[in-house]
């Protein structure tokens, strides 16, 4: 599991599709808690488990650089 910030300082999504560094453990993370909601990675992607209160599904794919599965 990971815990961090959704997005980075400049407001650059963190969850995105294809990863811009080289990967030191893939296929090792299995759920990613942000300060927007839950997320699990399945599949390549993301399924939404949960969103934080006050924030719909629109919001969060807005903030996200990667397709969110409901």
């Amino acid at each position: 599991w990971v815990l961090m910030q959704h997005n980075a300082r400049d407001g650059a999504p963190k969850l995105v599709e294809r990863c811009g560094y080289p990967l030191t453990a893939p296929g090792s993370v299995s759920r990613i808690y942000t300060d927007l909601g839950v997320f699990a990675v399945q599949d390549g992607g993301f399924r939404v488990i949960d969103l934080a209160e006050g924030f719909t599904l629109e919001q969060v794919q807005a903030r996200t650089g990667a397709r969110l599965h409901v």
